[in-house]
């Protein structure tokens, strides 16, 4: 079924305009289920991208690489609990098109990489501090992560 985009062209004007205006060189905005985040690509021009919810759950940018859990998320302290050393942009696989790093189910050693933090134009990888196997991923592919945030959970 192919969903017919209703893409309002003046938000995304305006919302590159505040590119602009403030020096950022991505933003997002959401709302009523719809997302739209517009990024300055390497040539410095602004791309848009629209995120249309699916009737899964799952968002567009996620594709075939979601398996995003909506229960309750667990806290930092959990003893799984794999969190976010700092701000950036989370990456399930080492480049667009690639299998993820890991999906639920996977088993993990330590060390392993689970995924990709992306922070200030540098590829940080997120390793396993313990064997175990994967049993809850929190973040979608391309998701902007903060600092202390569970991304997933290794049981």
């Amino acid at each position: 079924m192919i969903t017919k985009l209703n893409i309002n062209p003046d938000l995304i004007r305006e919302l590159s305009r505040l590119l602009d205006e403030t020096g950022l060189n991505e933003i997002e905005y959401e709302a009523r289920g719809r997302r739209i985040r517009v990024r300055r690509d390497g040539g410095g021009a602004p791309v848009s991208t629209v995120v249309l919810p699916h009737s899964s759950g799952e968002s567009a940018a996620q594709g075939d690489h979601a398996q995003l859990d909506n229960t309750p998320n667990p806290q930092p302290d959990h003893p799984g609990a794999v969190v976010s050393q700092m701000v950036g942009t989370a990456y399930m696989a080492p480049e667009p098109g690639a299998p993820p790093y890991v999906q639920v189910g996977d088993s993990v050693r330590e060390g392993q990489i689970l995924m990709i933090v992306e922070a200030m134009k540098t590829m940080n990888p997120v390793l396993a501090s313990q064997p175990g196997t994967v049993a809850r991923i929190l973040v979608s592919d391309g998701a902007p992560i903060e600092y202390g945030e569970v991304l997933m959970v290794i049981e």
